[in-house]
C-alpha cells in the first residue's frame, strides 16, 4: 500500500511539473503581454477579469521602469487570477 502511495505521489508530482515549468518561464516582454491582455479579454468573471487588468496595468508599469521581478510577480498574480 505504501508503494502504490509513493508512487501516485511522483506521478502526481510529474504531471504538476510541466504547468510550474510554464509559469516559471513567463517573460515579461511585449508579447507575453499582449498574449495575456488577448486572454484576459476573453473572461467572463468580470471580478477577476478585473483583478487581472489590475495586475497586468502594474506589470506593464513595472517593466517600464526597469523592474523585471516586479513585472513578472505581477503578470503571475494577473495569470493566476485567469485560473
Amino acid at each position: 500500500m505504501l508503494k502504490i502511495t509513493l508512487a501516485a505521489a511522483v506521478l502526481a508530482g510529474a504531471l504538476a511539473m510541466p504547468a510550474m515549468a510554464e509559469a516559471m518561464m513567463m517573460k515579461c516582454d511585449e508579447a507575453t503581454m499582449m498574449k495575456m491582455d488577448k486572454d484576459i479579454d476573453g473572461m467572463k468573471d468580470m471580478a477577476m477579469k478585473d483583478k487581472a487588468m489590475k495586475e497586468m496595468t502594474m506589470a506593464k508599469d513595472s517593466m517600464k521602469m526597469n523592474k523585471a521581478d516586479d513585472c513578472m510577480m505581477h503578470m503571475d498574480k494577473a495569470h493566476k487570477s485567469m485560473m
